[in-house]
């Protein structure tokens, strides 16, 4: 195991000499535990160059991410065995799409920690695509996303379900509208587009189903962008998040409808691990404890 924290320790710091002084142990120390990998696994990993520091090789590339997991994975094992005596301890790593993190992620992070003192999370966020990459490699234990083009083998549980809503400018002529709008009615409008996977994707779908292709004229990569642009009058939107306030960053206002048709499904919002990740008692704790909160109404998601 040290032979690979080692192996891990230099690909990341890019030299021996900065990982040594990292680990506070002897470059030379250091350069032999990887050598010593190296022989175990009858490959070089590493090219090493004087004064230009080391590079992975092909073979290095490969591995890399799978030392991480493997030390990651005893990592969690050690804090499991000390958690049956100190209760949930250790890091769940989360992943989130960015358009849910400002809605969910605040409450999740407070509930859990106040509860588990001992244990943290570190958040990464973004699309959809590389969330399923880090839930793959096993740089992220759970990811919470939307049910949107994922495989059907990921292990899941449901928090919440969204519909889809249109987000007008206050100044657009179905805003004052009485009731949904049928969203054919926007065929002709210019839209701005939510361009993150798997948002633009849905959105194709669902202007599809009423019959027409958009009129993108502006693509944003998150959600407040987008419904900045809105509010500014540049086109209407489509998102599936709902914030309490109906004004943007800049104070303008834009209206949100429910859409009469066509009927469109709501979309989940799930919580996504790998099925063959040995999840720790702490991430296995985290998904319990947000289903629970869900059910609860704790969870809180503007609908």
């Amino acid at each position: 195991m040290s032979q690979l924290a080692a192996f891990v320790a230099v690909a990341e710091a890019g030299a021996i000499s900065a990982a040594a002084e990292k680990l506070h142990v002897s470059p030379s120390a250091l350069s032999a535990a990887v050598t010593e990998l190296e022989r175990s696994l009858q490959t070089q990993l590493l090219h090493r160059r004087k004064s230009k520091g080391v590079t992975l090789t092909p073979t290095g590339e490969l591995v890399l991410p799978r030392a991480r997991f493997i030390l990651h994975q005893a990592s969690e094992l050690e804090a499991d065995v000390m958690g049956e005596e100190r209760g949930v301890t250790g890091v769940v790593r989360l992943g989130c799409y960015p358009s849910l993190s400002p809605t969910i992620l605040p409450v999740l992070i407070t509930e859990f920690t106040d509860s588990h003192p001992e244990a943290r999370l570190e958040v990464q966020e973004n699309t959809q695509d590389q969330l399923t990459r880090g839930l793959e490699s096993g740089e992220l234990d759970v990811a919470i996303m939307y049910d949107l083009e994922l495989d059907g083998t990921w292990k899941t549980a449901t928090l919440v379900e969204l519909p889809p809503r249109v987000v007008l400018p206050e100044s657009h002529r179905l805003a004052d509208s009485t009731g949904p709008v049928d969203l054919s009615h926007l065929r002709k409008d210019p839209m701005v587009l939510l361009d993150a996977p798997p948002s633009a994707s849905h959105a194709y779908d669902c202007c599809a189903r009423a019959g027409f292709t958009p009129h993108v004229v502006y693509r944003a990569r998150t959600y407040e962008t987008a419904r900045a642009f809105v509010g500014r009058g540049l086109g209407w939107t489509l998102l599936l998040q709902r914030p309490s306030a109906s004004v943007t960053y800049e104070g303008r206002s834009v209206v949100v409808k429910d859409i009469a048709a066509p009927v469109l499904d709501p979309v989940a919002v799930k919580l996504v691990w790998h099925p063959q990740s040995l999840l720790s008692k702490a991430a296995r704790t985290f998904i319990t404890e947000s289903v629970r909160l869900a059910d609860q109404g704790i969870l809180t998601i503007p609908r």
